[in-house]
C-alpha cells in the first residue's frame, strides 16, 4: 500500500518544485481557507501537479495549472492541461482496523490507484489514466458498504462512456 503524509513529502527531485495554493471555502466541510499543493514548473506561469490534492475540487494529480505569485504565495488561477487522473477521498470509518482496510484497498491498488494521507482518516486517491474509472468507483462503493470508508469524488479526468451501475444519480456532499 503506498502511503504518503502531504507535509513530509517531498517528491523526487524536490529542488525544481515548488508549492502552489489554491483558494477553498472556508465554510466547507474541511474548515480551511487554503490548501498548498507540490508542482513542477513547467514553463512561465504554468505548474503541473506532484502529489494528490485533500481539499481541492476539480483537480487531480499531473494537472497542469496557471498560478499567480502574490503576497500569499503562488495563487492557482485555472486548470490549462488536464493529466488524465482522477481523484477520489477515502474517509476511514475506523483507523484501527487496519486488516479490513487492507482487504478493502488491495483490489484498488491492483488497477493502479495510490494514496496519500492527510490525516488518521482522510486519504487522497490518485487514479491513473490507464485504470479502468468503472471498476475503480465500484472497489470504493464496495469498501463503502462494508463499512471500511465512506468516499467522495473530488475530480473525474477519465472520459466517461456512461455511468457506472453502481453510481447514484447524486451523492450527497459528505459530511465531515
Amino acid at each position: 500500500m503506498t502511503t504518503m503524509n502531504s507535509e513530509d513529502y517531498q517528491p523526487p527531485g524536490d529542488h525544481d518544485r515548488i508549492k502552489v495554493t489554491f483558494v477553498l471555502d472556508e465554510a466547507d466541510w474541511h474548515s480551511h481557507a487554503t490548501e498548498t499543493v507540490w508542482a513542477e514548473p513547467v514553463g512561465g506561469d504554468r505548474f503541473r501537479l506532484d502529489n494528490v490534492p485533500f481539499y481541492a475540487y476539480g483537480v487531480s494529480y499531473d494537472d497542469t495549472v496557471v498560478a499567480t505569485e502574490t503576497d500569499e504565495g503562488r495563487l492557482v488561477q485555472r486548470v490549462s492541461e488536464r493529466g488524465g487522473h482522477s481523484t477520489y477521498r477515502i474517509f476511514v470509518s475506523d483507523p484501527e482496523a487496519v486488516e479490513g482496510f487492507r482487504q478493502s484497498w488491495a483490489p484498488l491498488q491492483a488497477l493502479g490507484c495510490t494514496l496519500e494521507r492527510a490525516t488518521r482518516r482522510l486519504l487522497a486517491v490518485d487514479v491513473p489514466p490507464e485504470a479502468d474509472i468503472h471498476e475503480v468507483y465500484s472497489g470504493l462503493a464496495k469498501g463503502e458498504a462494508a463499512g471500511v470508508w465512506d468516499f467522495e469524488e473530488a475530480h473525474v479526468g477519465h472520459a466517461l462512456k456512461a455511468p457506472h451501475p453502481d453510481a447514484a444519480a447524486t451523492r450527497p456532499p459528505s459530511p465531515r
